[in-house]
């Protein structure tokens, strides 16, 4: 029986939630499964992903094949990465110890990313509401005041240079006449 990891859609209309699920390839999309191992929601911001890495690992080693997006998403959430790692403990490239304290750093590692990303996010969101709200104002534009300067210099010189140009065409015409 192939076994395929992949999304099982939820949600309404224009409003996607899939379940990330273990399913018989021969099975419908939205239908008999064999495990639920997570969740992903695309509509927040950033993109909330709920996945059993344990559950998800020991999938792929009993040869279970994501699908692209849940491939893309067992990358992020880091259960290549520790298939990767036991790879190389099976092959004696390093220990068993090793791989797990590896793995361990990069999880805490992209967990603080993740945290700093959602952090980030709602910072983002209050200064929004807060400019819209009216309590903050709007944050001045920084100007360069010698490149202003220069700026005015060229743009005065340029329209007196202009105006110049205008006059004595009018005073010429006016001397023909």
């Amino acid at each position: 029986m192939p076994v395929k990891i992949r999304l099982a859609r939820r949600g309404r209309k224009k409003r996607p939630f899939y379940h990330i699920v273990i399913a018989d390839s021969r099975a419908p999309r939205d239908g008999r499964f064999i495990e639920k191992i997570g969740s992903y929601n695309p509509m927040t911001k950033p993109a909330t992903i709920e996945i059993d890495r344990d559950v998800a690992f020991d999938w792929l080693q009993k040869g279970a094949q994501p699908t692209d997006t849940v491939k893309a998403i067992l990358k992020f959430k880091g259960v290549l990465y520790r298939k990767h790692l036991q790879r190389g403990v099976s092959k004696g490239a390093m220990t068993q110890e090793e791989a797990d304290t590896k793995y361990q750093e990069w999880i805490a590692a992209k967990d603080a990313k993740i945290a700093e990303r959602f952090a980030q996010t709602a910072q983002e969101k209050a200064d929004r509401n807060k400019l819209i709200s009216g309590v903050a104002k709007a944050a001045p534009k920084i100007v360069d005041e010698d490149a202003g300067a220069e700026f005015r210099e060229d743009a005065e010189g340029t329209v007196s240079d202009a105006t110049e140009a205008v006059e004595s065409t009018d005073t010429a015409a006016g001397e023909e006449e």
